[in-house]
Protein backbone atom coordinates (compact mmCIF):
# COMPACT_ATOMS: atom_id res chain seq x y z
CA UNK A 1 0.00 0.00 0.00
CA UNK A 2 1.56 3.59 -0.90
CA UNK A 3 2.27 5.95 1.96
CA UNK A 4 -0.67 8.45 0.75
CA UNK A 5 -3.18 5.81 1.22
CA UNK A 6 -1.83 4.76 3.98
CA UNK A 7 -2.73 8.21 6.11
CA UNK A 8 -6.59 8.28 4.48
CA UNK A 9 -5.37 10.50 1.26
CA UNK A 10 -7.65 9.85 -1.45
CA UNK A 11 -5.96 9.38 -4.63
CA UNK A 12 -8.62 9.43 -7.01
CA UNK A 13 -10.67 12.06 -6.15
CA UNK A 14 -11.64 14.20 -8.51
CA UNK A 15 -11.40 18.13 -7.72
CA UNK A 16 -14.91 20.03 -8.65
CA UNK A 17 -13.92 22.77 -10.95
CA UNK A 18 -15.38 26.23 -10.07
CA UNK A 19 -15.52 29.59 -12.11
CA UNK A 20 -14.83 32.67 -10.72
CA UNK A 21 -18.24 35.30 -10.85
CA UNK A 22 -18.99 38.41 -10.01
CA UNK A 23 -20.92 37.17 -6.38
CA UNK A 24 -18.57 33.90 -5.68
CA UNK A 25 -17.85 30.71 -7.39
CA UNK A 26 -20.34 28.93 -10.05
CA UNK A 27 -20.37 25.20 -10.25
CA UNK A 28 -21.68 23.52 -13.22
CA UNK A 29 -24.94 21.07 -12.86
CA UNK A 30 -23.14 18.29 -14.26
CA UNK A 31 -20.71 18.09 -10.76
CA UNK A 32 -21.29 17.09 -7.36
CA UNK A 33 -23.26 19.61 -6.72
CA UNK A 34 -25.56 17.26 -4.59
CA UNK A 35 -23.17 16.50 -2.25
CA UNK A 36 -22.26 20.19 -1.65
CA UNK A 37 -25.47 21.33 -1.15
CA UNK A 38 -26.33 18.14 1.35
CA UNK A 39 -22.91 19.02 3.00
CA UNK A 40 -24.54 23.11 3.51
CA UNK A 41 -22.74 24.64 0.82
CA UNK A 42 -23.66 27.12 -1.95
CA UNK A 43 -27.23 27.81 -3.55
CA UNK A 44 -28.73 26.39 -5.97
CA UNK A 45 -29.47 28.83 -9.02
CA UNK A 46 -30.84 28.37 -12.67
CA UNK A 47 -28.23 28.00 -14.51
CA UNK A 48 -25.96 26.27 -11.97
CA UNK A 49 -24.83 26.53 -8.28
CA UNK A 50 -23.15 29.18 -6.57
CA UNK A 51 -20.54 29.17 -3.54
CA UNK A 52 -20.54 32.31 -1.76
CA UNK A 53 -16.53 34.10 -1.79
CA UNK A 54 -16.02 32.64 1.76
CA UNK A 55 -17.05 28.46 0.70
CA UNK A 56 -15.00 28.83 -2.07
CA UNK A 57 -11.71 29.94 0.02
CA UNK A 58 -13.02 27.39 2.38
CA UNK A 59 -12.53 24.59 0.19
CA UNK A 60 -9.99 26.24 -1.87
CA UNK A 61 -7.98 25.89 1.15
CA UNK A 62 -9.13 22.13 1.63
CA UNK A 63 -7.93 21.37 -2.44
CA UNK A 64 -11.93 20.09 -2.78
CA UNK A 65 -12.14 22.57 -5.68
CA UNK A 66 -9.93 24.54 -8.27
CA UNK A 67 -11.46 27.61 -9.33
CA UNK A 68 -10.87 29.13 -12.86
CA UNK A 69 -11.37 32.71 -14.18
CA UNK A 70 -13.12 33.81 -17.25
CA UNK A 71 -10.05 33.49 -19.50
CA UNK A 72 -9.38 29.92 -17.56
CA UNK A 73 -6.59 31.18 -15.82
CA UNK A 74 -5.59 29.42 -12.29
CA UNK A 75 -7.45 30.89 -9.17
CA UNK A 76 -5.18 30.52 -6.02
CA UNK A 77 -6.35 31.07 -2.63
CA UNK A 78 -4.48 34.93 -2.54
CA UNK A 79 -6.40 35.81 -6.02
CA UNK A 80 -9.79 34.64 -4.61
CA UNK A 81 -9.45 36.66 -1.13
CA UNK A 82 -8.43 39.73 -3.15
CA UNK A 83 -11.57 39.26 -5.13
CA UNK A 84 -13.49 38.81 -2.15
CA UNK A 85 -11.81 42.15 -0.20
CA UNK A 86 -13.14 44.05 -3.20
CA UNK A 87 -16.80 43.60 -2.60
CA UNK A 88 -16.79 42.56 1.40
CA UNK A 89 -14.22 45.21 3.90
CA UNK A 90 -14.20 42.17 6.79
CA UNK A 91 -13.49 39.49 4.22
CA UNK A 92 -10.73 37.83 5.75
CA UNK A 93 -12.51 38.22 9.25
CA UNK A 94 -15.83 36.64 8.27
CA UNK A 95 -13.65 33.64 6.27
CA UNK A 96 -11.70 33.14 9.90
CA UNK A 97 -14.78 32.89 11.36
CA UNK A 98 -16.96 30.28 8.72
CA UNK A 99 -13.30 28.37 8.50
CA UNK A 100 -13.03 28.05 12.42
CA UNK A 101 -17.11 27.43 12.77
CA UNK A 102 -16.81 24.75 9.91
CA UNK A 103 -13.61 22.94 11.37
CA UNK A 104 -15.48 22.59 14.60
CA UNK A 105 -18.63 20.41 12.26
CA UNK A 106 -21.02 22.72 12.13
CA UNK A 107 -23.04 23.89 9.02
CA UNK A 108 -22.59 27.41 8.59
CA UNK A 109 -24.95 29.51 6.15
CA UNK A 110 -25.73 33.17 4.96
CA UNK A 111 -27.17 35.17 7.34
CA UNK A 112 -30.45 36.32 7.15
CA UNK A 113 -29.72 40.18 6.80
CA UNK A 114 -30.78 41.01 10.14
CA UNK A 115 -27.32 42.37 10.61
CA UNK A 116 -26.24 38.63 11.34
CA UNK A 117 -23.49 37.39 9.45
CA UNK A 118 -24.45 33.59 9.57
CA UNK A 119 -26.95 31.14 10.51
CA UNK A 120 -25.17 28.13 12.14
CA UNK A 121 -26.90 24.29 12.90
CA UNK A 122 -26.51 22.23 15.41
CA UNK A 123 -24.34 19.17 14.49
CA UNK A 124 -26.68 16.61 12.34
CA UNK A 125 -29.18 19.41 12.19
CA UNK A 126 -28.76 20.74 8.67
CA UNK A 127 -31.44 20.10 6.30
CA UNK A 128 -33.98 18.43 9.56
CA UNK A 129 -34.61 21.53 12.02
CA UNK A 130 -33.42 25.57 11.50
CA UNK A 131 -30.79 26.84 12.46
CA UNK A 132 -30.14 27.91 16.19
CA UNK A 133 -27.68 30.24 16.02
CA UNK A 134 -27.17 33.42 14.80
CA UNK A 135 -23.62 35.03 14.59
CA UNK A 136 -22.10 38.21 14.47
CA UNK A 137 -19.33 38.66 13.64
CA UNK A 138 -16.92 41.69 15.17
CA UNK A 139 -13.35 42.79 15.12
CA UNK A 140 -10.99 43.82 18.08
CA UNK A 141 -10.89 47.29 18.26
CA UNK A 142 -13.79 48.11 15.47
CA UNK A 143 -16.45 49.17 18.13
CA UNK A 144 -20.42 48.07 17.53
CA UNK A 145 -22.72 50.57 19.11
CA UNK A 146 -25.26 48.98 22.31
CA UNK A 147 -27.89 50.36 20.07
CA UNK A 148 -27.38 48.04 17.30
CA UNK A 149 -26.81 44.90 19.57
CA UNK A 150 -30.01 45.21 21.13
CA UNK A 151 -31.73 45.81 17.57
CA UNK A 152 -30.26 42.40 16.14
CA UNK A 153 -30.86 40.81 19.93
CA UNK A 154 -34.49 41.64 19.94
CA UNK A 155 -34.84 40.43 16.18
CA UNK A 156 -32.79 37.26 17.15
CA UNK A 157 -35.26 36.66 19.75
CA UNK A 158 -38.35 37.26 17.84
CA UNK A 159 -36.95 34.25 15.31
CA UNK A 160 -36.23 32.22 18.83
CA UNK A 161 -32.60 32.24 18.26
CA UNK A 162 -29.29 32.33 19.91
CA UNK A 163 -27.04 35.51 19.37
CA UNK A 164 -23.39 34.82 19.28
CA UNK A 165 -20.79 37.25 18.61
CA UNK A 166 -17.79 35.80 17.10
CA UNK A 167 -14.94 38.59 18.35
CA UNK A 168 -11.84 38.19 16.08
CA UNK A 169 -8.62 39.62 17.63
CA UNK A 170 -5.75 41.14 15.17
CA UNK A 171 -4.02 37.64 15.51
CA UNK A 172 -6.99 36.05 13.62
CA UNK A 173 -8.15 34.06 16.94
CA UNK A 174 -11.60 33.71 17.70
CA UNK A 175 -13.54 34.20 21.22
CA UNK A 176 -17.41 33.68 20.64
CA UNK A 177 -19.68 35.13 23.36
CA UNK A 178 -23.52 33.65 23.47
CA UNK A 179 -26.09 37.16 24.29
CA UNK A 180 -29.09 37.01 26.25
CA UNK A 181 -30.93 39.64 27.31
CA UNK A 182 -31.43 40.45 31.21
CA UNK A 183 -34.33 40.66 32.54
CA UNK A 184 -34.60 41.71 36.60
CA UNK A 185 -37.86 40.59 38.00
Amino acid sequence: MSKSREKGVKISEVKIKGLLVEKGVKISENQKVDELSSKGYGVAENDGFLLTFYEALYLLDREQIEVEDKKGGKVDFQSLLKRYKSVEKDAWSKYLVYRDLRSRGYVVREGFGLGVDFRVYERGEYGKNTAKYLILNIQEGKPVTVEKLAHIMKQCQSLKKELVLAVTNRRGEIVYYSVSQLTLA
